[in-house]
């Protein structure tokens, strides 16, 4: 499906899906920002829907956040106080509104990695 975005979670201290994890997407428009979509990663710990369809995508930075502390707590991971991760938030662009954009995060307590899927 062209022209859209979706996102996949996981939890690779655990070896599983994150499900339940909470997520904010945001167009960045300039100094400011626009919620484009919210919601919790599903059983599979993706995104029930698309972030962005084609009705919805456009050229520009945004900004995807994963409150991964309030996850990692729930899951019964011992987590400090303050967390070491405790929002993580992924800056990217998007230039070709005709392609898929697929964002993965492979996460742990202490870190996490990022790539462009497919």
């Amino acid at each position: 499906m062209p022209g859209h975005l979706s996102t996949h979670v996981l939890d690779t201290a655990a070896g599983r899906p994150a499900a339940g994890i909470a997520y904010r997407l945001y167009a960045i428009e300039g100094e400011g920002r626009q919620l484009m979509a919210e919601g919790r990663t599903n059983a599979d710990g993706r995104a029930p829907v698309p972030l962005l369809t084609p009705a919805t995508i456009r050229s520009g930075p945004y900004s995807l956040e994963y409150d991964v502390a309030a996850y990692h707590r729930a899951t019964g991971v011992p987590v400090s106080d303050p967390p070491f991760l405790d929002v993580v938030t992924l800056r990217f662009n998007v230039t070709a509104l005709d392609q898929h954009y697929h964002v993965p995060l492979l996460l742990s307590p202490y870190g996490y990695t990022t790539y462009r899927g497919s």
